[in-house]
């Protein structure tokens, strides 16, 4: 009789395991972006850059997460920035000017660097 409810007990925690699993969602994995302008200047960038993740099979807010961050002209923020996005912990930081790529790069050697 104990057996039998032992049995019972362990196939009725397995059977329930895989909702309780389910229930708990992974985070979506971060592509930091670093733009020196603004989203109204760079809105031509962004769509491309969106386009081509797209057609890669990733969609923002579906399968991974942009992290964007605009210096809106002020370069000096760019380093700043860049260890903003590090902190984050993103894959990888997609700059969208050669001082982008320089800022991020000065900060981080481990995290790769679109430009």
């Amino acid at each position: 009789m104990k057996r039998r409810r032992f049995v019972v007990a362990i196939a009725s925690t397995v059977a329930l395991w895989p909702i309780s699993v389910r229930g708990q969602q992974m985070p979506l994995p971060v592509i930091g972006f670093l733009g020196p302008g603004s989203p109204a200047s760079d809105a031509s960038r962004v769509e491309g850059f969106r386009q081509g993740l797209n057609d890669s099979g990733y969609v923002d807010g579906k399968n991974l997460t942009i992290d964007y961050r605009w210096a809106e002209g002020h370069y000096d923020r760019l380093s700043a920035m860049a260890s903003d996005l590090v902190k984050r912990k993103v894959l990888l930081i997609a700059a969208m000017s050669g001082s982008a790529a320089v800022a991020a790069k000065a900060v981080e050697t481990t995290i790769p660097i679109v430009f």
